[in-house]
Parts: C-alpha cells; sequence; structure tokens
C-alpha cells in the first residue's frame, strides 16, 4: 500500500471543507499536513489549492478542488495496486 501526503496551507480557501477529515476517512493511505506556509506566496487567497505528492492541485471552488484531489490521490494509489 502507498502513502499519499496532501499538503494544504492553513490560509487556503480549501479549509473552507473539512478536507482533513474527509480525506483521511475515505482513504486511509492518506495523510493530510496543514502548514501555515506552502510558499506559493498569494496563490491561497485566489483560490483553493493543495499539494498531492509534491503536484499543486487547484480549482475555482473547494468542492471542485476535492474532487481533482480525489482523482489525484487515485491516480497515486493505482501505482501500488
Amino acid at each position: 500500500m502507498g502513502i499519499v501526503v496532501v499538503e494544504i496551507c492553513d490560509g487556503s480557501l480549501i479549509t473552507e471543507i473539512p478536507l482533513e477529515e474527509i480525506l483521511e476517512t475515505g482513504y486511509p493511505e492518506v495523510a493530510v499536513i496543514e502548514n501555515s506556509c506552502l510558499s506559493f506566496c498569494g496563490m491561497c487567497a485566489k483560490r483553493p489549492y493543495a499539494i498531492v505528492n509534491g503536484k499543486r492541485i487547484f480549482a475555482k471552488t473547494a468542492e471542485e478542488c476535492l474532487e481533482l484531489i480525489k482523482q489525484h490521490i487515485e491516480a497515486e494509489l493505482a501505482v501500488y495496486a
């Protein structure tokens, strides 16, 4: 089984939804890490985003971003299947 790390900025618009609860409950292989800053200045205030295993995932809404994050998690986990 693989490990997928999802990093979020505490100022990101993705924090509008309980991302950690949703992902860690649905995917035991996922660890959500909330940082005070991910050094993508201004991006957190403009649109919801997260970093999944080093790749930036972003969308116009938090819900849309969550779906893209889930798709990326599924792709990452498929490597270990």
